[in-house]
């Protein structure tokens, strides 16, 4: 690519997360337009194409990298990332897909090896968390050291209602699996093993929903990390951490930008869905890609993380199902991602 000239980008999904980063990356987003979208949709990819101008639209995700695109950023279900993943790396293209980076281990170390035959990284795996101001700065206080070692890190992760769509394995495989990043980034340890916890059901719980659950999350570094995850809670979107560390605790979250007092009350207004909390944050990660990428760079999210999160995803599931505490199994972290 010419460096002078934007950054041209194909966009694999145009639902309500692939629509969202067009706008973004037409509206918001400096040193990059999109040039193509696909969708296994014709018509929807035609819609979104027609409001972006020097846009086409394709059904074909390898036709729409085979004409004339810098990039890729993939936002379509879980299960066609891997055949976008590996279209890409035919045409050696550096990509932002959405998490997951697959919806299962043994397909995310598929990506993984194929990445590695390329020798160089492609990859930036969506965990838009790592670029939230908060975490940013959670993050960077516990690299100071002052807090000392962390010891538990509790997280709570609360969504209004849940899709029809949604099942209980999925509040741990859609859901906990950003925990299952920010876990990992936060104390800068891997996940060893996972243990779900199964209180009764909410009554606001669809049928058959084992909705919240409570997930305990083992590292290799003697942390432990616990995740209330409640899809349903009816009030709104809520997600918090709090570190607790040897010589002092952090939280974030709360959500206090704006506190009201009047007629003998006080209070704030709580965010409604993962848009609106996380606004800022999806437009700092697409532009730190687009910049990185202009410069010829990949950071961010690895293929290894994505990987990573997987298989703990798996063990979680499995542990769902089981009672029981179940161990991850990774493989040897690679050199290309160490």
């Amino acid at each position: 690519m010419n460096r002078r000239e934007p950054l041209r980008i194909a966009v694999i999904g145009t639902g309500r997360m692939g629509a969202d980063h067009v706008r973004r990356i037409d509206r918001v987003v400096s040193g990059a337009r999109v040039t193509a979208v696909v969708d296994v949709d014709a018509e929807r990819a035609e819609a979104v194409a027609a409001g972006v101008d020097g846009c086409t639209a394709h059904t074909d995700p390898a036709a729409a990298m085979a004409a004339g695109v810098d990039a890729v950023l993939v936002a379509s279900p879980g299960p066609a990332h891997e055949a976008a993943l590996l279209a890409a790396f035919a045409h050696d293209l550096p990509v932002l897909c959405e998490k997951p980076l697959t919806p299962d281990a043994a397909s995310a170390l598929r990506v993984m090896e194929a990445e590695q035959a390329l020798g160089h990284r492609r990859v930036q795996v969506g965990f838009m968390r790592r670029y939230d101001a908060e975490y940013v700065k959670l993050k960077a206080l516990l690299e100071t050291g002052q807090l000392g070692r962390p010891l538990m890190l509790h997280n709570r992760h609360r969504n209004v209602a849940s899709p029809p769509f949604f099942t209980s394995a999925m509040l741990i495989s859609d859901s906990v699996a950003h925990e299952v990043d920010a876990t990992r980034w936060l104390l800068g340890q891997e996940i060893t093993a996972v243990t779900v916890l199964r209180p009764t059901p909410s009554a606001g719980a669809p049928e058959g929903l084992t909705d919240p659950q409570f997930v305990v999350l083992e590292t290799d570094g003697g942390a432990l990390s616990d995740v209330e995850i409640f899809v349903n809670c009816g009030f709104g979107y809520q997600v918090q951490a709090e570190v607790v560390c040897e010589r002092g605790t952090a939280r974030v979250g709360d959500g206090h930008a704006l506190v009201t007092t009047m007629a003998g009350r006080w209070g704030g207004t709580i965010t409604q869905d993962w848009t609106e909390r996380f606004a800022q944050a999806y437009d700092d990660e697409v532009q730190a890609w687009v910049d990185t990428t202009r410069r010829g760079e990949v950071t961010g999210p690895s293929t290894w993380d994505g990987y990573a999160a997987a298989a703990v995803c798996e063990a979680g599931v499995r542990a769902l199902e089981s009672g029981g505490r179940v161990e991850v199994d990774l493989v040897e972290k690679p050199a290309l991602y160490r």
